[in-house]
Formats: C-alpha cells, structure tokens, sequence
C-alpha cells in the first residue's frame, strides 16, 4: 500500500506501466498534461453559498465521482465516508469505484481533460505523484488545510493532524496530497507460534541471527518477502541503516545529496541481509512471490517474520487462520547503531488527490475534509485496524493484535521513528531502485554494486533539468 496503500506501501510492481510512462521522448501523460486546451480551473468555488459548513461552496446537488485503490484496506471505509457524504449533501450522486489498477484505467481520463473528484492513487500502478505535480494536475489543499474542521469550527484542519501529515503533503513545495493513513512498518509474527516455541523477537544482530538458527532447526523458515515487490525488503534494509547511522543517512538520501547512498551505515545493512541469503534464512521461492503469496506462505506457518506495513493484518484477514495474531516487532540493531532498537519508520501513506481539472473540485476537497473528521477516521480504522493522521481519532477504540502493536511501536519510537520521502518526491526513481534491490536480495549482486546502482539513479535524478529537488533539515 504506499505505502499502502505507501510510500507507498505494497505499494504492490506492476509499476512497469508507469515506467513505460516516463521512458525516451516523454510519456503520454506527460504530453497530455502539458498540452494545455483547457481554461483555468484553479478556483475552489464549487457553484454553492460558502460557509464554515461548506466552505468549497460545494453546489448541494453536484455528482461526486470517486475512485479508490482496493489494495490492503479494501475499500468499505470509503463506503462509509461516502456515506456521510451523503448525509450532508442528499442530493449528490455519488460514482463509486473500487480498483487496483490505477494507471491503465485513470490515465486516459486525465489525458482526456476528465479526471475523477477524489483519487486514493496508490498501489504498484499508481500514477506517478511527482509527475502529476510538475505537470499541474493536482489541487493546491492549501485551502483544505486552512478550513474550519468539521469537528471544531474554532480550528483549522491542519491543527488536527498529525505534524508529518503536513510534511507529506508536500510536492512541488505545495501541499498537493492528502496521506490519510499513519503507516508503521514493522517485521512481522504470529505471536501464538513465537510463544510455542519460546521465541521472542532480537534487538541486536548477533541474537537475531542465533534465533534464524533456532527457527530453521524447527523447520520453518525465518523469513520470507514479497519478492516481486522488493520496496518491502528494502524497508528492513533502510531501517537497519537509518537505525545504525542516524536520521541524517534517510535525510541526505530524500534530499538527492552527492553519495548518500554510499553510507557505510547501508553498506552494513545490505550485507546483513546478503548474510541471511547466502545462511539460508530467507524463505527458499520467497524471491518470485508477490506479496499475497509470501503473505499468505507466512499465515501457514512457512516462515516466521515477514517485513510489511500496518496494513497486513488487514490484508490478509480472509487466509489468515483464527488464532493467528499478526504482531508488529523492530528489525535488529546493527553494531554501532545511533537509534535504539524499538524505532521505526513510519510514514503518512495512502494518496489522496484532487485533480486540478476535477469537474468538482470543490465537493472532492469537502470530501476530504469530511475524511480528516474523527468520525471518519475513526471509522476507517475499525474497519481497516490501521491509524489515520487525524489526531485522537482512535481513542476508545478496541483494537487487534496487529493495529495495537504496531501502536505500540509507534508510541516506543516516539520522535526515533524515521520518515523516507524519495519514493514520492522522486516516483520515476521507484521502480529501477526496485530492481536493483531485487537483485541484492537475491544475492546476485554484492553490497557495493547494490550502493553504485542506486547512487546513480539518484545523481541520474538530481542533474535531471525536469526533477524539482527538495531538501530536508
């Protein structure tokens, strides 16, 4: 999911589409966006009177067209924001459209002028966010984030979210997406199977590697992963290395600086999984796998961690056995390391987008507003098990095993935890980043030719005239 629906989470690589994009002589949807033939739309007016009640002036009887990825959290919570919605505008005909395959069946609709009002982008073939940015296609959320809450008029939106919800919305040096969900990236067990065995997740490399020992004696293997989406391995790869050298290795990586991928902190957080590889402790196949089959190979006991966002519990739901508990833990510590062990790294996931030319813009940013209300976020993680950024939205809730203890790793973390943007603020460089991490997890390239691959798909991306470059403090 971004990450995901994640940085995109599972963020899951039929992404091929969107290279297809972006390869020689410019894509189509580059074209198309750039052509101009429309008149500007950059008004929030929506055709209504405006109020604090309405403040996008949303016309009561305006068709709402909605278009949401069906990845992990399916897409019942959408249903039930829809739903109030309609509650406050009875009028409106509401299109509902629950989809995974984002690009082939949303790029012709942008390339004809016609984009739906509200977009969850996410899943391996989203649209690429960095594009639509640099193109224009995207609603300034300025004015959402300025208006009145639904829950408290006296505040504004942007004071009930969570600080990193307002740094992730920011591409092209505006507040352009909406990252609706609090994602916590964990590795992940099935605590019952743990306490069995007497198991209990590593803090330290070394007692890390001494459990792998143990659990592959018990026939299973430690770990497996969603081989045909390598982001999902790349994050124990990050994690370890932002853990071991501090929050300046992510940030200098976000912010396209010269040989910030050759940190020896990744350097030893690449041979760390090399190590697992060539030990036997990843799960043997995991490699061709996409992340529902390396998933559900772990719901049957194949393997004991699996690296994931919050997300999984949901995901998996329908396979997972009914005394499985999906349960959040830290990736090791390498020697050496800055961060403590029960950090993470966290993102706000789940593009949420108002097209520019959305023919109404104004009832795609009421929508959003409605979803920042705790009602709706606090729907949103009974039915998904996951946080949204909407402060306090999930007090008095009974959580599972899986959303508690991933908020108890949030909690542990506290300002440890550590963001990655490069995948959003950069998206033409997801996919080749993937590839060579497939290969590193694979063991078919070493440590060193894993960092050169991917410095020069950031320096390639930071002498491109195109790129608009951001930077992180």
């Amino acid at each position: 999911m971004t990450t995901p629906n994640n940085l995109p989470r599972r963020l899951f690589l039929q992404r091929a589409a969107v290279g297809t994009l972006l390869t020689a002589g410019g894509s189509t949807l580059l074209a198309a966006c750039a052509s101009g033939g429309s008149e500007d739309t950059s008004s929030n007016d929506g055709g209504g009177t405006k109020s604090d009640e309405n403040p996008f002036g949303v016309k009561e009887d305006a068709p709402l067209d909605v278009v949401i990825f069906k990845g992990g959290y399916g897409d019942d919570y959408a249903k039930a924001h829809e739903a109030l919605y309609s509650k406050k505008f009875p009028k409106a005909e509401i299109s509902h459209k629950g989809i995974t395959d984002i690009t082939p069946q949303l790029q012709p609709r942008f390339n004809g002028g016609n984009p739906p009002d509200v977009i969850d982008n996410s899943g391996a073939s989203e649209l690429p966010m960095s594009t639509l940015a640099s193109t224009g296609q995207l609603a300034d959320l300025t004015a959402l984030l300025d208006a009145p809450s639904v829950d408290d008029k006296a505040k504004k939106v942007k004071d009930t979210v969570e600080p990193i919800a307002i740094e992730a919305a920011q591409l092209s040096g505006k507040p352009l997406v909406l990252k609706y969900v609090l994602t916590v990236y964990a590795l992940w067990y099935n605590k019952p199977l743990f306490e069995k065995n007497g198991w209990a997740p590593a803090k330290t490399w070394a007692e890390f590697l001494t459990l792998c020992e143990e659990i592959k004696k018990a026939g299973i293997a430690p770990l497996a992963h969603q081989g045909k989406h390598p982001y999902y391995i790349h994050q124990i790869v990050l994690d370890m290395a932002v853990k071991h050298g501090g929050q300046e290795v992510i940030k200098a990586i976000d912010s396209l600086e010269p040989n910030a991928w050759m940190h020896p902190s990744i350097k030893m957080a690449a041979e760390a999984v090399l190590e697992l590889k060539g030990k036997g402790y990843i799960m043997q196949g995991t490699e061709g796998l996409d992340h529902i089959q390396s998933q559900t190979a772990w719901n049957q006991g194949k393997a004991a961690f699996i690296p994931s966002g919050s997300w999984l519990e949901n995901e998996q739901k329908k396979v997972a056995p009914a005394d499985f508990q999906t349960t959040a833990a830290y990736t090791p510590l390498l020697d050496g390391a800055k961060l403590p062990v029960d950090c993470t790294e966290i993102a706000a996931g789940e593009n949420f987008i108002v097209p520019e030319k959305a023919k109404n813009k104004a009832g795609g940013l009421e929508y959003l507003r409605i979803m920042l209300s705790k009602e709706a976020a606090g729907k949103f993680t009974e039915l998904t098990g996951s946080p949204t950024i909407v402060k306090g939205a999930g007090e008095g809730l009974k959580l599972s095993a899986g959303a508690s203890s991933a908020s108890a790793l949030l909690k542990s973390g506290a300002d440890n935890n550590w963001t990655a943007y490069f995948g959003s603020w950069y998206s033409t460089m997801s996919k080749p980043i993937e590839s060579v991490v497939g290969e590193l997890a694979a063991g078919r390239i070493t440590a060193d030719e894993y960092q050169k691959r991917v410095q020069k798909i950031a320096d390639d991306t930071a002498k491109d005239p195109k790129t608009k470059k951001q930077t992180r403090s």
